[in-house]
């Protein structure tokens, strides 16, 4: 059958999934410059009214800048030209070599889409979780932090088929973390937020497909199955990359939790209280409105230290798809591993994107 015949006899499924495949993407990057003194002066002064007794995650690797910004742009305008907006989530600085005029670029400051009641914030819950607030966000959106680098060419089917989000169910009971003690709260409150919603054997048996897909990495599939022995959610794992997300499924946790999501957003720093915008990839899994593949294989996931040399190769070599560069080792050599990173970006990308100014 020919391509034109095919096209005059596609039923109104196969037309519905065509159309599907066309909606637009958008991404959603947030950024803070640690060394901005307006922003500097606020958070203290916030650090000072919460008092000392309250259980906040404030530590400085969370906010210190690795001037390598600029690479993430480039990456985007080289391996995913068909971003339809990229929405630049600030407290209100921008770098200076940002070409804020570029058409595709929507600067977001917090007070334009985070309620008077929850502002100011260094909470970066309180920012994920109101999103889809955002003037103009599309449905299907990809939210990036700022340490995710796209190291070679991406589609949109990576991330997004038949209209739902390409995503990885797999479950981990959560562990104590004594660098972070914050984030294992977080992670079981998630994980109790789920399970007052969704009965774990129940949703075994109506997506069995979605827990034991032959694709998965074997690690998670074996988790997969021991999790089996256990009634309830003893936790999960979220793939640590760009996540898919679609905005009415803001919209449904924000109907269905209201005043839990309300108390979140009033911290203004990470608080044990908290959840964690993974529910929302969570949610939209056990919901069964996800396509269910390994994309583990997607973002290799680094923790910089005083050793980074598969990173750096990655970076030069672009031998894989997504990097994340994370920022959570104390004791590192913070100048030396930064000098070592931005050698190793300028070399992979040293052609200046159009959302750099001139």
């Amino acid at each position: 059958m020919t391509g034109e015949w095919r096209r005059h006899f596609l039923t109104e499924g196969e037309k519905k999934v065509n159309r599907r495949e066309k909606e637009p993407i958008d991404f959603v990057i947030t950024w803070v410059d640690g060394n901005d003194q307006k922003w500097q002066e606020e958070k203290d002064k916030m650090l000072i009214a919460q008092g000392l007794g309250v259980h906040i995650d404030g530590r400085k690797e969370r906010y210190r800048d690795w001037d390598n910004l600029q690479y993430w742009f480039r990456g985007v305008e080289k391996y995913a030209p068909w971003v339809r907006k990229i929405h630049f989530v600030t407290w209100g600085h921008v770098p200076e070599w940002l070409n804020v005029d570029h058409p595709k670029l929507h600067i977001v400051k917090h007070e334009d889409f985070i309620p008077k009641e929850f502002l100011p914030t260094f909470n970066s819950h309180t920012i994920e979780w109101n999103f889809h607030r955002i003037e103009g966000l599309s449905e299907h959106f990809l939210y990036f932090n700022d340490d995710m680098f796209l190291l070679n060419k991406v589609k949109p089917t990576h991330f997004f088929k038949h209209g739902k989000p390409v995503d990885m169910l797999a479950l981990q009971p959560v562990v104590a973390n004594k660098d972070n003690e914050v984030m294992s709260y977080i992670y079981l409150n998630n994980a109790i937020l789920l399970a007052k919603h969704f009965d774990k054997y129940e949703n075994m048996k109506k997506q069995p497909g979605a827990y034991f897909h032959v694709g998965y990495p074997l690690k998670y599939y074996c988790y997969n199955v021991m999790e089996m022995a256990f009634p309830r959610f003893t936790g999960f794992y979220t793939v640590h990359g760009p996540s898919p997300l679609k905005k009415s499924t803001y919209e449904t946790l924000w109907q269905a939790e209201p005043e839990l999501l309300r108390k979140v957003c009033s911290h203004p720093f990470r608080h044990k209280e908290d959840v964690s915008q993974y529910v929302i990839r969570e949610w939209q899994k056990l919901s069964g409105d996800f396509v269910n593949k390994n994309s583990y294989w997607l973002c290799k996931y680094f923790d910089v230290s005083d050793h980074n040399e598969k990173l750096l190769r990655m970076i030069r070599k672009h031998t894989g798809k997504i990097a994340c560069v994370n920022d959570s080792n104390h004791g590192i050599d913070f100048e030396k591993a930064k000098a070592e990173i931005s050698a190793a970006f300028a070399e992979g990308f040293p052609e200046r994107s159009a959302f750099e100014c001139e």
